[in-house]
């Protein structure tokens, strides 16, 4: 399939800011899903000052502004053909070693409603109790956008039994991890059906198995990712893959839009609405 996809992020301050630096997570890479046709990210209001790749293989760029800009604009769009692979993304690759997936960060540490959500799981082999784990988030935590933020821990999130699906994801992580699974936290983009327009992207998680290797599960939408998913980044938590992150000096008061595309490039039918959105804040934007 392939997709095309737009996504623009404005900040507008009220005063001009004296200086900002912002971190990028917009552009896909070519990997075992999908092949990047075309991608480009223009930036209005600052300057481009360094490209790389990050200890998870994310293409990363930084980009600073001062003086005298009241407003930045950030587009990224092109055209990504994917495959649908049941959610099998493969072998592990990078300078990242399995046993940092393990790791708990400050959105993914398990407490006792993870381990309670844990002991109810019922199955014979990891890859039947991701499937069943992913079954049961979907089950507990109601898609109700507003209800979280990008500071929402996977506790706090349980106990309230709502959120979008960056918390989704955060719930399956920690919970795989709980139970001696690698596991990550993936950022990219969702074709829906009969919408068009978005106002975030999306996110999901991949467990390391036996066999298999990472295999992506979207709690969220109860399923596995397949060729409608345009994976960006990846790393421990939804920190390591905001799609724009950073620092501002001075008072200005901001004010951040996103508005985002996702269409097939050719006419192609969909067969399943998706969730797929959430509040964006701060200097961060969420996924949803």
């Amino acid at each position: 399939m392939r997709l095309k996809i737009s996504h623009t992020t404005v900040y507008e301050y009220d005063e001009p800011v004296p200086y900002s630096l912002q971190r990028l997570r917009l552009t896909p890479t070519d990997g075992p899903t999908q092949k990047v046709l075309s991608w480009a990210v223009s930036v209005d209001g600052a300057k481009v000052e360094a490209g790389y790749a990050d200890q998870y293989g994310n293409h990363v760029e930084l980009v600073s502004a001062e003086a005298t800009q009241k407003s930045i604009r950030i587009v990224a769009a092109g055209e990504v053909e994917t495959q649908d692979k049941a959610g099998v993304f493969g072998p592990h690759l990078g300078f990242c070693p399995l046993w940092l997936f393990l790791r708990d960060t400050p959105l993914t540490t398990a407490g006792p409603l993870v381990t309670g959500l844990v002991e109810t799981l019922e199955a014979d082999n990891d890859l039947a109790r991701m499937h069943a784990l992913m079954d049961a988030i979907h089950a507990t935590v109601a898609y109700i956008p507003g209800t979280t933020t990008t500071e929402s821990n996977v506790e706090d999130v349980l106990a309230s039994k709502t959120g979008v699906c960056q918390d989704h994801a955060h719930v399956f992580i920690s919970a795989a991890r709980l139970m001696g699974i690698p596991a990550r936290y993936v950022s990219g983009y969702l074709l829906m059906e009969g919408q068009e327009e978005q106002t975030a992207t999306h996110a999901w998680a991949e467990a390391h198995l036996g066999g298999l290797g990472w295999v992506g599960f979207d709690a969220a939408n109860d399923t596995c990712p397949d060729a409608r998913y345009v994976r960006i980044a990846s790393g421990l938590s939804y920190t390591d893959c905001a799609p724009v992150s950073g620092l501002r000096l001075g008072p200005a008061n901001e004010d951040l839009t996103v508005s985002l595309s996702v269409k097939p490039s050719e006419n192609q039918g969909q067969s399943q609405t998706q969730n797929g959105q959430t509040q964006s804040q701060g200097q961060s934007q969420s996924q949803g």
